[in-house]
Parts: structure tokens; C-alpha cells; sequence
């Protein structure tokens, strides 16, 4: 398991929970700072960002598992979304997932095991007019079908 003491970033992690923990309403902003940052909540920064925002870690751990954006563990080297939400999914971002999971070797919120890419459902990345949609790391494409998936994964050297 990775821990803030595994990658040098917990003073970095409490610099975030000072900045909100007088901010009403700060746990979101500062689970999202943290994910910015490290590129996920590291299990081990719960207990600090409970006591940092009074709040119980039972509190913490539910929003963090709640929320599909939020991941505990570190992400692959490239991360690919793909969007779920009405209108990908009715022009067929579901089956563009099963095609992803199946070419991409890894099912949906996991990361492969050798570490080169995770693949996450998204809920509106904006471009409803041109679905559907996908962002692979930080880039966003329209009008996303398995050929031009498997064309964009190939220039990454994601395919297995």
C-alpha cells in the first residue's frame, strides 16, 4: 500500500488540510487539492484530514469512496475516462467501455497491473453535443469510436 511516508508529500498534505480547514465546506476542495497533488488520497492522510477538518475518518473515507473522481491508490502512467453520463451513453459509450476494458486489459476502476494505465468511468467531461466522449490524461476527444480509441491507446503504447 502506498503512504504518505512512501512518497515524501506529507508536509505537502498538511500545508493543504491548514490552508482548508477554516473554509466552510473545505473537504471537497481539499480532497481535490490533495488528489492535484499526489495524484490520489493516500489512505494514510484520512486520519489527518479528519482531525485537520474536524470531521470523523469515517466521514472522510465516505466521501472519498463516494465520489468516483476521488481514488486511493496511484493511478497508471496515463489515465483514460470515458464518459457515462446520458448523452455518451445513449450515442454508445457503453459499449466503448467494454471495448476499453477488453483492449486495455483492465476493468473499470482499476489500473493495470503494470502500472500503465487506469481506466475510470466519467460523468460529463462537457461535450455532450459530440459524444461520446473520452479524456486520456489531460486531453478531452469528441465523437470517440473503438477504432479511434484503439488509434489514440497505440500512439500511447497503452495497448498490451
Amino acid at each position: 500500500m502506498t503512504s504518505l511516508t512512501d512518497i515524501p508529500r506529507e508536509a505537502e498534505v498538511r500545508r493543504l488540510i491548514a490552508v482548508h480547514a477554516d473554509m466552510p465546506g473545505g473537504l471537497m476542495p481539499l480532497l481535490h487539492a490533495i488528489q492535484d497533488t499526489c495524484g490520489f488520497v493516500p489512505p494514510d492522510a484520512v486520519p489527518l484530514i479528519a482531525k485537520g477538518m474536524n470531521l470523523s475518518r469515517a466521514e472522510v473515507h465516505g466521501v472519498i469512496t463516494y465520489y468516483h473522481h476521488f481514488r486511493s491508490t496511484p493511478p497508471g502512467r496515463h489515465v483514460v475516462h470515458i464518459c457515462r453520463a446520458e448523452a455518451c451513453r445513449s450515442c454508445g459509450s457503453e459499449a466503448l467501455m467494454q471495448h476499453a476494458q477488453a483492449v486495455m486489459g483492465c476493468a473499470e476502476h482499476t489500473t493495470r497491473a503494470d502500472g500503465v494505465v487506469t481506466l475510470e468511468s466519467a460523468y460529463c467531461l462537457g461535450l455532450c453535443a459530440s459524444a461520446p466522449s473520452v479524456q486520456i490524461d489531460d486531453r478531452v476527444h469528441a465523437r470517440m469510436t473503438p477504432a479511434k480509441l484503439d488509434k489514440l491507446l497505440k500512439q500511447l503504447e497503452v495497448s498490451p
